[in-house]
């Protein structure tokens, strides 16, 4: 089975056999915490303005059809794919 883990699976277990992980105290209300964190982190009705030129919206809502998803998505979609480190750019 450790065959099948990657490796951000592996670095955690390796440090948790050498002892690394402390209990926290209070666990049921740390994970309540935890649990709201991502529920307000997750939640979508969160907005942003931003302003780009008119030829790069036109773009974007014209690889957005190419997608076959509405412009608002892809753009959604290309900002979380870059946060997690999924998306690269090149100057």
């Amino acid at each position: 089975m450790i065959d099948k883990i990657n490796k951000e699976e592996r670095d955690l277990l390796k440090s948790f056999n050498r002892g690394e992980w402390k209990s926290v105290n209070n666990l049921e209300e740390r994970k309540s915490d935890l649990k709201n964190y991502a529920r307000t982190t997750m939640r979508k009705e969160k907005r942003v303005n931003i302003r780009i030129s008119e030829r790069d919206l036109r773009e974007l809502q014209r690889k957005a059809v190419q997608e076959g998803l509405p412009y608002q998505t892809f753009i959604s979609s290309i900002l979380h794919k870059f946060i997690n480190g999924n998306f690269s750019y090149h100057k």
